[in-house]
C-alpha cells in the first residue's frame, strides 16, 4: 500500500476585494483573474514538492464580506496555517487583519505558535499605496510574524507565500509529533462531528 501524501490545510483570510482569490488562482493555475465572484468559501487542492517530497495543499479561500463573519470561526478551527491578506492601497484593509488575527488567537488559543504569514497584496500599484512599509513591519514585529508583499497581477512572491506557510505548518507538525497536547473536551459531541463533516464537505468540493 502506497504511503499517504501529507496534507496541509491553508486558510486565506482578509477583507473583501484585497485579492485573496486572485492570489489563490494565480498559485493554482498561473493566471490572473481580476474580477472574481465572491462566494462563502472556495476550496482548492494541489500536489506540490516540499522539502524533497510531494505534499498536498488544501486552500480554503474565504469571502471577506461581513455577512460571512459569523461562520469564520469554523474556517479558522479547521485550518493549520493562515495567509492574512490586506491591500497596500486600502488602509482600512489592514484594520481588518488586526481583527482577524485576534479571532485566530481566540479560536486557536491552545496553539500560540499557529503558522501565520502577513501578506500585503497589490504591490504593483505602488503609486496608489496608502500604507507605509514601516507601519506594517512594526505590526509584524509586534506579532512576531513574517511579512511578505505580493502582486497577484505580476505573480510577485505568489509562490513564496504558500511555500513559506507550508514550511511553517510542516515544522509545526514535526514539533508537535509524538507529543500529547492536552485539549479541553468538547461538551457537544455533535459540534465536534460537524467540524469534521464541514472539512470533508470542502474536500469533496475542492478544485484541483
Amino acid at each position: 500500500m502506497a504511503p499517504s501524501i501529507p496534507l496541509h490545510k491553508v486558510i486565506m483570510l482578509g477583507g473583501g476585494g484585497v485579492g485573496k482569490s486572485a492570489l489563490t488562482l494565480q498559485f493554482m493555475y498561473d493566471e490572473f483573474v481580476e474580477d472574481y465572484e465572491p462566494t462563502k468559501a472556495d476550496a482548492f487542492r494541489k500536489t506540490i514538492p516540499l522539502n524533497g517530497e510531494d505534499v498536498q495543499i488544501d486552500i480554503l479561500d474565504t469571502a471577506g464580506q461581513e455577512e460571512y463573519a459569523a461562520i469564520r470561526d469554523n474556517y479558522i478551527r479547521s485550518g493549520e496555517g493562515f495567509l492574512c491578506v490586506f491591500s497596500l492601497i486600502e488602509s482600512e484593509s489592514l484594520e481588518d487583519i488586526i481583527e482577524l488575527r485576534e479571532q485566530i488567537m481566540r479560536v486557536k488559543g491552545e496553539s500560540p505558535n499557529v503558522p501565520i504569514i502577513l501578506v500585503g497584496n497589490k504591490a504593483d500599484l505602488d503609486h496608489a499605496r496608502q500604507i507605509p512599509e514601516d507601519e506594517i513591519l512594526e505590526l509584524a514585529s509586534k506579532w512576531n510574524l513574517e511579512y511578505i508583499e505580493t502582486s497577484a497581477k505580476t505573480r510577485m512572491n505568489v509562490d513564496k507565500i504558500f511555500y513559506d506557510l507550508m514550511k511553517k505548518i510542516h515544522e509545526q507538525k514535526k514539533t508537535t509529533a509524538g507529543k500529547q497536547i492536552p485539549t479541553k473536551p468538547m461538551k457537544n459531541r455533535s459540534l465536534k462531528k460537524s467540524f469534521s463533516t464541514f472539512w470533508k464537505f470542502l474536500q469533496g468540493n475542492c478544485r484541483t
